[in-house]
């Protein structure tokens, strides 16, 4: 099925839960979890499909990554945010697999180093899980701290990655 110019969505299971993979025209918009703090009310998202070209490419790219054969996306990213938003989601694409910054430390990298704590909201508004990996951000002291969709899972996630990435290298 062609893609739909306005917004839509699915629903898709994987292995970190339901996600809704939300699209608008040939980009995505969102991937939210389940029970995923700060979700826009679900009336935003569009009427549901059944069959979504954008959105099976999404689902792979997702599951491929989740099973630890993919480190990185190739997508069409449209999130919809403020602009200092924006710096903060494009910034959060440049932290490498595996690794992981902290606020502060993203703070800086945009030049603003005064700014973590607008850092850290931007960080949890981010619409885009996982795929914009703002799991890779955590606090000053190393702790994890708040994740859209859950403690639990930013730790599956960054383990996930500490797993894959050393693999890799040996």
């Amino acid at each position: 099925m062609k893609a739909m110019n306005k917004r839509h969505h699915l629903i898709k299971g994987t292995l970190i839960g339901d996600v809704t993979i939300v699209l608008e025209g040939d980009g995505l918009v969102a991937v939210y979890m389940t029970e995923h703090r700060h979700a826009p009310d679900r009336s935003t998202f569009g009427p549901v499909v059944e069959d979504d070209a954008l959105a099976e490419t999404v689902e792979i790219q997702l599951r491929a990554y989740l099973a630890g054969e993919r480190d990185d996306f190739d997508l069409p990213l449209a999130p919809h945010g403020t602009p200092f938003q924006q710096k903060v989601w494009q910034a959060l694409l440049q932290i490498p697999y595996g690794e992981t910054v902290t606020y502060g430390e993203l703070a800086a990298r945009i030049g603003s180093p005064a700014a973590s704590r607008a850092v850290g909201l931007a960080n949890g508004r981010n619409p885009i899980s996982v795929i914009v990996p703002c799991h890779r951000v955590i606090g000053a002291d190393g702790s994890l701290t708040g994740y859209g969709g859950g403690l639990e899972r930013k730790q599956a996630l960054l383990e996930l990655e500490r797993e894959h990435a050393a693999a890799t290298l040996v």
